[in-house]
């Protein structure tokens, strides 16, 4: 069997309970270079870019093996059944709600489409304990779905409304990953922000992560991408305390200009953007900020990308991913007024592209010469690669095996994307 997951870090986590539930069957995991009878792609819906790489991907694997059994699941395929239809080597089609059926409708080996009305779904969709990942990170889905409906994204239309897993469940299979002597995992979902309110634990992710801070074995809590309004001082404060959490960020931003930002539907403005950034850095001196933007959304105007790009100076970003505005059927933005053109998207994605790269050099710099901890993850060629705690990437040559070790390594140089150290 073969699984490619696309996209975010919730279809990474699915994926590997996906493959755990084939593994304890007793069926073999091959990479994709390797000749499979099984082949399960977990699509992505994010833009349209992403929509065509899950086509393609199907498309490519069944090349591989004619004879094989295709499964497309997930997000796009909840969102576009019908797109997919008409693609004649598939052989089955799943929802976001269906993966956990994934091994009894495989084995039953007939075409097969199973989507179900996603926005009915008001419980968790648990796997169980899910305990096939990598070996020194681990992703934890806490969460699913997505309430807050911005006027550009598909996503709460393939994820449904916000749902949450249940903490006994979250920090039992926590202590299962430690006890495989796993020292980071990566707490993530749809819309992380939310966890515990549909649950009436209005403080429920700072609550679940003092309690994951707790469990022996577990050196690092890394966050997934967060909603700027958690950013409170009250949930700062109690983030703070906790030793273990990784200083580094994603908050998902959009625009820097609050028109924009109105536009989105996005429920803050700029200002209270700043105050959040600001609460961290003080909280945290070492903190790595990252974040995403959108170019080109309708109504953009030269003006408005102005301002963003000069916000954006001021927060002082590690990393920004940039986005070109993708249209998706059956959003509010879709049929909004000035629609900006590709030329003008691509010119403004590449400022903004030259600015986080100018970022990220300029923030690289100053480790120069320091000692920083580096959690090791592999070894490509004759380099040791791993990250720090605020998730920058270090290269470092060494003969000794690294695996799953966190160590001190002074820092000689800093190359694009990465340092290097010895």
């Amino acid at each position: 069997m073969h699984f490619t997951p696309c996209g975010c870090k919730v279809n990474q986590y699915e994926t590997n309970a996906m493959m755990q539930q084939f593994a304890t069957k007793g069926y073999e995991i091959v990479d994709f270079e390797e000749k499979a009878d099984v082949y399960i792609i977990n699509t992505c819906t994010v833009t349209n870019i992403a929509d065509r790489k899950s086509r393609q991907m199907l498309r490519r694997v069944k090349q591989l093996n004619p004879q094989a059994i295709l499964a497309a699941c997930g997000c796009y395929a909840q969102v576009a059944k019908e797109e997919l239809k008409r693609i004649p080597e598939i052989d089955l089609i799943l929802g976001t709600n269906e993966k956990n059926q994934i091994v009894e409708l495989v084995e039953k080996n007939r075409k097969v489409c199973e989507i179900s009305d996603v926005m009915h779904q008001v419980e968790f969709l648990d796997f169980g304990t899910t305990t096939y990942t990598e070996k020194t990170r681990a992703v934890i889905k806490v969460q699913d779905g997505c309430d807050r409906f911005c006027s550009y994204c598909i996503i709460p239309y393939a994820r449904g409304r916000v749902r949450s897993r249940k903490p006994e469940a979250v920090l039992a299979e926590i202590r299962q990953i430690a006890e495989k002597g796993v020292k980071e995992v990566v707490i993530t979902g749809i819309h992380v922000a939310s966890y515990g309110k549909d649950l009436d634990k209005p403080d429920g992710l700072i609550s679940l992560l003092e309690a994951i801070q707790k469990i022996d074995g577990i050196e690092r809590i890394r966050l997934g991408s967060l909603e700027p309004t958690l950013i409170t001082e009250a949930f700062v404060k109690r983030l703070q305390k906790l030793d273990k959490i990784c200083d580094q960020f994603h908050l998902s931003l959009q625009s820097g200009c609050d028109e924009t930002l109105a536009r989105m539907n996005r429920k803050y403005t700029t200002k209270e953007f700043m105050e959040g950034t600001e609460r961290l850095k003080k909280a945290f001196p070492e903190v790595s900020l990252t974040t995403d933007i959108i170019v080109g959304f309708p109504g953009e105007t030269d003006e408005e990308f102005a301002k963003t790009k000069e916000f954006l100076r001021k927060i002082d970003f590690y990393r920004m991913h940039i986005f070109k505005y993708s249209k998706r059927k059956g959003t509010k933005a879709a049929s909004m007024p000035n629609q900006v053109a590709p030329e003008k998207q691509e010119e403004r994605s590449k400022i903004l592209r030259d600015l986080s790269r100018e970022n990220e050099k300029k923030h690289q710099e100053k480790y120069l010469q320091k000692e920083l901890e580096v959690l090791w993850e592999e070894k490509e060629e004759e380099y040791w690669k791993g990250h720090t705690k605020n998730y920058i990437l270090v290269k470092m040559k060494s003969d000794e095996n690294l695996t799953n070790q966190i160590t001190k390594t002074k820092i000689r140089k800093n190359e694009i994307d990465y340092l290097i150290g010895e």
